[in-house]
């Protein structure tokens, strides 16, 4: 990049729960020369956001409208119930939703769940916001069923919660403006994907080497079978014990020689 060039930004939007702190460490770890800013949405408003051009792309709750924007489903969260510390409940390790029945569950107009029918007996009134909501269970009305990430957001030391089975789960999804898969949303796919530095999309694969040339590239080679100098070595050391071997050889040769051309006497 040169000092005449602007570098570009990235917009990263995200809902309520989702903690994009892996990711963003990595962008700046690959890209240090974009900066990547971060857009605090609610997630009735995340996709008017994406769509108006608010952010590049952003950590949304499915499902997703597919007609104009694309999603990468991520993660599906475990659901919890949200209570008084002191609460009866509280003395189980995990609730079915019949469990809840008899209990006033409070449904916020910002609810991410996607209930069919909410269990448990309704309030009056609904919370405007799931903040309102944690604030009546802390007063005592009521309990909250929301996805554990939300019930880690709004933590107070009064309350805790369980989770809870048979009712729906929130997921968490990467999405972004089809008409708009810039390189940068790219990059940003390949990061939450797992890609490393290194990898690249439709990068063609390394060639194969012919054996031959591999062979000659390790530069290992083969110690000669049979011993070599030390077969040598031990035809010296036999030689060094018996020295008559070799200058008697054919002395005794001789004489086995004139043994056998003696002639016999004739009786």
């Amino acid at each position: 990049m040169t000092g005449s060039e602007v570098p570009h930004s990235f917009r990263l939007a995200y809902v309520p729960g989702v903690t994009p702190t892996k990711w963003v460490r990595i962008w700046n770890e690959r890209l240090p020369d974009v900066p990547l800013a971060l857009v605090a949405v609610s997630a009735d408003e995340a996709f008017g956001v994406l769509r108006a051009g608010g952010a590049d792309a952003g950590f949304v709750r499915l499902p997703v409208d597919r007609t104009d924007l694309s999603a990468i489903p991520l993660y599906t969260e475990t659901t919890v119930v949200v209570i008084p510390k002191d609460h009866v409940i509280a003395a189980v390790e995990e609730l079915s939703v019949e469990d809840l029945a008899d209990e006033l569950v409070l449904h916020p107009l910002d609810d991410t769940l996607d209930w069919q029918a909410p269990p448990g007996r309704p309030a009056n009134e609904r919370p405007a916001t799931t903040a309102d909501a944690v604030e009546l269970v802390a007063a005592g009305v009521g309990v909250l069923v929301v996805p554990q990430s939300l019930a880690r957001l709004h933590h107070r030391r009064d309350l805790t919660y369980r989770p809870v089975s048979g009712v729906p789960e929130s997921r968490v999804a990467l999405s972004w403006p089809q008409e708009e898969t810039t390189d940068l949303v790219e990059e940003f796919i390949g990061i939450v994907r797992g890609r490393t530095v290194n990898s690249t999309r439709g990068r063609p694969p390394t060639p194969p080497q012919p054996k031959g040339k591999r062979a000659e590239a390790g530069g290992a080679q083969r110690k000669p079978a049979g011993g070599g100098k030390q077969a040598a070595g031990r035809s010296g050391k036999a030689g060094a014990k018996n020295p008559r071997a070799g200058s008697g050889g054919p002395k005794g040769a001789k004489g086995a020689a004139a043994k056998r051309g003696k002639p016999r006497r004739k009786p």
